[in-house]
């Protein structure tokens, strides 16, 4: 009697489902986040979180272990070299799945899973530099209201001279 799988099987055997987990996992890995069934992406969600962990690790033996499953050589080198160290200080829960209705040809259940985003290097430079613009927009318009009541406090005395010169 063939051993029962835990959830379930897709829609074929268990080398079918392998297959399927696989190509799925490339997908993910490759783009970051892709549009899938509910049960598809519950069971991708502990085989990228699996394949993450061995990523983190990131000796020999854990490359050449994701790579029986993930058989895209440059998945595998990116998934190595830039979502492993991503999430180098998180313990777990690299992934996010978020429900989106319904298919419209089969009315299918539909997710979206995607990586959680950690801040890149990249993305905090960008950040860094948005901070930077919105503190001199600050400073811009904290000089102009100075410079203004400079003006006005210019202008105050010389109206007074008037005044005092028109009431003589």
């Amino acid at each position: 009697m063939p051993r029962p799988t835990k959830g379930p099987r897709l829609g074929g055997g268990p080398a079918h489902e392998r297959l399927i987990l696989a190509g799925l996992a490339t997908a993910l890995f490759e783009h970051g986040r892709i549009t899938t069934t509910e049960a598809k992406a519950r069971r991708l969600r502990p085989v990228a979180e699996r394949l993450i962990t061995k990523a983190k690790k990131g000796d020999l033996h854990n490359r050449r272990q994701v790579l029986t499953i993930v058989r895209d050589k440059s998945v595998v080198h990116s998934l190595f070299e830039e979502i492993g160290p991503r999430y180098a200080n998180r313990p777990g829960g690299y992934t996010r799945i978020t429900k989106i209705g319904n298919r419209k040809g089969d009315n299918a259940p539909m997710a979206v899973i995607e990586l959680v985003e950690a801040l890149t290097v990249a993305q905090n430079a960008v950040g860094e530099a948005e901070a930077a613009t919105k503190r001199s927009v600050k400073e811009q318009e904290t000089a102009k209201a100075e410079a203004t009541e400079v003006v006005e406090t210019e202008e105050a005395p010389a109206e007074a001279e008037k005044k005092d010169i028109d009431k003589a």
